[in-house]
């Protein structure tokens, strides 16, 4: 038995606009932001919560419950960089700003967009930019807290 390790099988993408968030194209991929390198290595938060939905009935002795609506708890934690281009996620993920998040994973990250992968797309709305407070031994960070605004695709192919 083996185990997958994670260390640079991630790649994460903004891209401006999807034109079919179910099938997204390489070259819309590429038109994208690659977000990757300056993603923290535990700096992607794409955590779902599925609601309960109480199933019991007065004539219940157990508590029963189904799967209800699910909701994304959603933030990226950034390196801040020295150049325009080093720190372009902070300069790009404004309070309001739209945008699809493409998540691809259990590929190498140097691997380029190519039809076939599965990746995982979410529409967001970024909220404010949260700068992390400085520490002793670390570089500068921020925090973009994401709004999931549309059911998200979260398995499918790249066309």
């Amino acid at each position: 038995m083996s185990d997958t390790i994670v260390d640079g099988t991630t790649r994460v993408a903004w891209v401006a606009s999807i034109a079919n968030p179910a099938a997204p194209t390489v070259s819309e991929l590429n038109g994208g932001i690659d977000l990757t390198p300056r993603i923290t290595p535990d700096g992607l938060k794409l955590d779902p919560k599925t609601a309960d939905v109480d199933t019991s009935s007065l004539a219940s002795k157990f508590d029963t419950k189904e799967v209800g609506r699910v909701s994304y708890d959603t933030e990226l934690t950034f390196k801040r960089g020295t150049t325009p281009a080093e720190d372009l996620p902070y300069s790009t993920l404004r309070y309001g700003v739209h945008g699809y998040l493409v998540v691809r994973r259990n590929l190498a990250y140097s691997t380029a967009w190519a039809s076939g992968q599965q990746v995982e797309v979410y529409y967001m709305a970024c909220g404010e930019p949260a700068n992390i407070p400085p520490a002793a031994n670390e570089v500068g960070k921020f925090m973009s807290p994401m709004k999931v605004t549309t059911e998200p695709n979260t398995y499918v192919t790249v066309a």
